[in-house]
């Protein structure tokens, strides 16, 4: 064996051929025989209850098979997600939940179907505007993560009161929709005695879709088999176990036929999570010389009447910056709105929107630099709970960033005809999560090697990155490695979610392969027809609380021109710099790092949707109305990273890097608009509405 330096190359995507070819097969790609297609009813009232279904002129058109209704859908057993409750009952807690589902012998015979399926409502007054005075609003007891959703130390208003510079802020971050490029989708199967449950899902975690359906319907873990192979994108939305897989292995059991169903886009919004709207009040106190001397994060955002998620936008406060009085808090109001859920960098993203515009502010009110304002109050520990950082180089990627950039020849903002010219910048933080997995190496008699483990590659290049990590193990050379991956009957492995993946999946993948690799060391002679395995396990060692707070850290840098004629802002450069632990692949991580800053251009400058309060729905419910960036929005980004050699992470010193490019971005920009134009727009998107209103209101 030899050294081949697997980890840190830019080895390129194992599976991209496939996929520009097209011989990587999605969800909705497999086509079984016999196989029908489902479309699902969704309920045209904001809430209420269904008091009938009239399927008879469906029923009546070629090729349909049935029509299941609240009425006469099979039971489904017990679940910890009422979302996935489908087709139980009457109730209607929000418009878009789903009333109905046809299925029919073509997708063309199920959506016309559909559209003939006639329900009836007895409909009740529904409250879907939120508001930071709602009546209703309340406290709860966590946030999303597990984060208390109050913290407080010391004495932030008596602070406050008699600090020498304050600023009090109020923004506002609009609900947001993940869109991945593949809808959700699912194609199920039952065997013939109807005691064995194949799906193939788009999801981001087959474990987690085969636990919830063996629960629903009731049968062992060896009944159900789950295969995530290719997913297209996700960005949180294919986290949990999503509507479409259940009523599809509910259609596949009660017709005794494959099923598949892929939801329309302009069901989306409605069935797979979104990012909750934010309201945000956030108070700096700070000293004339800009030490922090007190911080208050209050958001108000809302949650569903049928499971409870809370935006943990607050808690980034509880990172950043050395303040000795600071309180956080969250509260939520239950209306009738889909439920929120996972959304790229779920609290970070919206939450340092609002606190690195409110560090702008206040560097504007002190007349200091927004960087030394940031580097002066670097903390020498994590604020909220005293840990040691295991790294922190912000100040590094502020100042490389700074150089890179040009921020030093930063001057007054610029007049180019029509167009005013600025720059901003603002930092970036994400946790570095963990969770256990296991994974099985093995070495063949003819000189290769397979590593299995039920990861998700969701186009991040996790099948890649895996394969790196096995060769580094192995010490041999990367192209010798085979990585399966997206099946319940490989190893057991957490979701791909939270920037955890590689940490997680590559942490059990090096145990087997030194592991392995201690056998093949005691071994003498060939190998046995069969080969050598080995197994990892790091539930014992990913489950120990570590005495290190883990972050990874970054800085944007943005540039602006807007448009005093049309209200346009466009971006003419920005720049990401990271400090994210070892990089494992820096092709893949730049794309990651690429994209997620893309995210953020949408973020801050067109991305939004609006709850219609009589309606009671998402307005925008596609991408000719949920304007997501496309090339002409985008500039020549760039990014770049400190290698940090961090040894309090896991075996190949990484941190998660598929969200912290987003966290940042959008308050870079915000920034970057303020210093061209001199006006605080305080509400997300920058649109050519609110900043012509901006700009005429200042002449």
């Amino acid at each position: 064996m030899r050294s081949t330096n697997a980890l840190g190359s830019p080895t390129p995507r194992r599976e991209g051929r496939e996929k520009v070819t097209g011989a990587a097969r999605y969800a909705a790609e497999h086509t079984p025989p016999g196989c029908a297609y489902a479309w699902p009813v969704p309920a045209t009232v904001a809430r209420g209850h269904v008091t009938a279904v009239d399927a008879t002129a469906a029923a009546a058109l070629p090729g349909v098979i049935g029509v299941l209704t609240p009425f006469d859908a099979p039971r489904l057993g017990p679940s910890d997600d009422p979302t996935l409750q489908l087709l139980q009952d009457t109730r209607v807690p929000h418009r878009g939940w789903y009333v109905a589902l046809v299925v029919a012998d073509s997708l063309e015979a199920a959506r016309g179907a559909a559209s003939r399926v006639r329900v009836d409502y007895a409909s009740e007054p529904h409250d879907v505007v939120l508001g930071v005075d709602h009546p209703d609003a309340y406290t709860p007891q966590e946030a999303n993560g597990g984060h208390p959703a109050h913290r407080e130390q010391g004495d932030p208003d008596s602070a406050l009161s008699a600090a020498a510079v304050r600023v009090d802020c109020a923004y506002a971050v609009a609900p947001l929709h993940n869109h991945p490029m593949e809808p959700h989708a699912a194609t199920a199967v039952w065997d013939s005695d109807g005691h064995h449950l194949t799906v193939h899902d788009s999801s981001q975690g087959a474990g987690a879709v085969r636990a919830a359906l063996v629960s629903l319907f009731e049968l062992a873990e060896d009944e159900v088999t789950v295969v995530s192979e290719h997913v297209g994108g996700g960005f949180g939305s294919k986290g949990t176990p999503r509507p479409h897989v259940v009523l599809a292995a509910m259609a596949a059991r009660h017709y005794d036929r494959p099923v598949k169903l892929s939801l329309p886009r302009a069901h989306l919004p409605a069935t797979v999570g979104h990012r909750a709207p934010t309201l945000h009040r956030i108070r700096l106190g700070a000293d004339a010389d800009g030490t922090l001397t007190a911080l208050t994060h209050e958001i108000t955002t809302h949650t569903s009447r049928v499971r409870e998620f809370v935006e943990q936008a607050a808690v980034p406060a509880r990172v950043m910056y050395a303040v000795p009085d600071v309180r956080t808090t969250h509260r939520a109001v239950a209306l009738d709105v889909p439920t929120p859920s996972w959304m790229r960098a779920p609290g970070e993203a919206p939450g340092m929107y609002a606190l690195e515009s409110a560090m702008d502010e206040l560097a504007d009110a002190l007349g200091m630099d927004p960087i030394e304002l940031r580097v002066r109050n670097e903390p020498p520990t994590e604020p909220d709970s005293g840990r040691p950082f295991s790294s922190r180089h912000l100040v590094e990627c502020l100042r490389e960033g700074a150089e890179r950039f040009g921020w030093a020849g930063r001057r007054t903002p610029l007049r180019e005809g029509p167009y005013l010219v600025g720059t901003g910048v603002a930092a970036a933080t994400y946790p570095v999560l963990i969770a256990p997995s296991t994974a099985r190496a093995h070495a063949r008699p003819d000189g290769g090697y397979l590593v299995e483990i039920n990861a998700t590659d969701i186009g991040t290049g996790a099948r890649t990155v895996l394969a790196q990590v096995a060769a580094d193990a192995l010490r041999v050379p990367v192209d010798s490695v085979s990585v399966a991956i997206g099946h319940t009957g490989l190893p057991a492995a957490s979701l791909a979610g939270g920037s955890s993946g590689a940490g997680s999946w590559g942490w059990a993948v090096h145990d087997a392969c030194a592991a392995l690799g201690a056998r093949l060391e005691r071994h003498h002679g060939p190998l046995p027809a069969e080969g050598l395995s080995a197994s990892a396990d790091t539930t014992q060692s990913a489950k120990q609380k570590s005495p290190y707070a883990r972050h990874a850290f970054g800085a944007h840098f943005a540039e602006v021109r807007v448009d005093t004629v049309t209200g346009e802002v466009r971006v003419g450069r920005l720049l990401g710099v990271f400090a994210a632990g070892h990089i494992l692949n820096p092709r893949t991580a730049r794309s990651q790092f690429k994209g997620a800053m893309i995210m953020g251009i949408g973020m801050a400058l067109t991305e939004h949707s609006t709850v219609d309060a009589a309606f009671g729905d998402f307005v925008e419910s596609d991408l000719a109305a949920y304007h997501v960036p496309v090339h002409a929005d985008v500039p020549d980004i760039e990014a770049h990273w400190i290698d940090e050699h961090d040894k309090h992470l896991n075996p190949m010193g990484s941190k998660g890097i598929g969200e912290i490019g987003i966290v940042g971005t959008a308050a870079a920009l915000g920034n970057a608009f303020a210093h061209a134009t001199g006006h605080r727009l305080r509400e997300l998107p920058l649109t050519p509405d609110r900043v012509l209103t901006a700009l005429h209101a200042g002449t």
